[in-house]
């Protein structure tokens, strides 16, 4: 690692709500735990798509707006001074789309973490196609922060399938199950059929044991390197004869985090997020990290 990745920050998008805040505390813990600075953001897209009420002069609407901007800042910082005291936090106004502001945001940044919903500034961060777009094309990993307030001592559970994208999550899992000194769940899920409706009814004299030992050497494998780096870190391997996206939500239920790739096995890498991806982000009950290949 070089001296100018050290310095790079761990980056939150504020908007105001309270989505947003919580990611804030998340990445102020994030930033604790890495030794680098905190930096929140917020942006406002100007001049506005739409003017609104005619009557409203637009310099007054600027300036409510930056008004606004220095508010959401103010807050957010004040929580994550009360979360994390001896963390360094930076605040930065920005304007622009939520996209475009962001993902250039991400090429200078350790992690940009989002909230699952959003408000204002960046509307429906989740929701909507902002985090989508950032786990598919930002310059770092991204984590969108989900569900309640997780264990202290949950695992973190990684997502693994031989893609280039499987191979940074486990390098980010395993650096994460390091840092926070509890165990790696690695799922290898192997079918996408829609069970029981054709294993039932339409397939049940297939022999699934050759696939599912072929499955679970792969997954030996692929954990094999890693596990040399990471002796400390106790690692759990489950194999799955399941959609790759129920054996994840299901593993990730006593998680603090879950770690994926941005795209898996086969599609148009690079030009889209994967679909397990996705379902995890609108749907984990736990922080999702989304890692790239270039950016682990």
């Amino acid at each position: 690692m070089s001296i100018n990745d050290k310095l790079r920050p761990v980056v939150v998008a504020v908007d105001g709500s309270d989505s947003a805040v919580r990611a804030a505390r998340w990445a102020a813990a994030e930033a604790r735990r890495r030794g680098r600075v905190l930096r929140v953001v917020h942006a406002d897209e100007w001049p506005l798509p739409t003017y609104g009420p005619v009557f409203v002069k637009p310099k007054l609407l600027q300036a409510a707006v930056q008004t606004a901007a220095a508010t959401v800042l103010r807050d957010a910082a004040a929580a994550v001074g009360e979360a994390e005291p001896q963390v360094r936090c930076e605040t930065q106004a920005l304007s622009g789309p939520a996209v475009a502001v962001l993902r250039e945001v991400s090429r200078h940044a350790a992690l940009l973490v989002l909230g699952s919903r959003g408000l204002g500034g960046f509307t429906g961060l989740l929701v909507g196609s902002v985090a989508v777009a950032l786990a598919a094309h930002g310059y770092c990993p991204v984590v969108v922060v989900r569900g309640a307030e997780p264990a202290a001592d949950g695992p973190v559970v990684v997502g693994v399938d031989g893609s280039p994208t499987s191979e940074a999550a486990l390098a980010l899992a395993f650096d994460e199950a390091a840092a926070r000194g509890v165990d790696l769940v690695a799922v290898h899920a192997w079918s996408d059929l829609v069970y029981p409706l054709y294993a039932g009814a339409y397939l049940p004299d297939i022999d699934w044991r050759p696939i599912e030992e072929q499955a679970t050497e792969l997954l030996a494998e692929r954990l094999a390197g890693w596990s040399e780096k990471y002796p400390q870190v106790r690692v759990r391997r489950l194999v799955e004869r399941d959609r790759p996206a129920n054996a994840l939500l299901t593993a990730a239920q006593p998680a603090q985090l879950l770690v994926v790739g941005s795209r898996g096995r086969g599609g148009f890498a690079g030009l889209t997020l994967g679909s397990v991806s996705q379902a995890m982000i609108h749907h984990a009950p736990c922080p999702v990290l989304v890692a790239r290949p270039d950016a682990s």
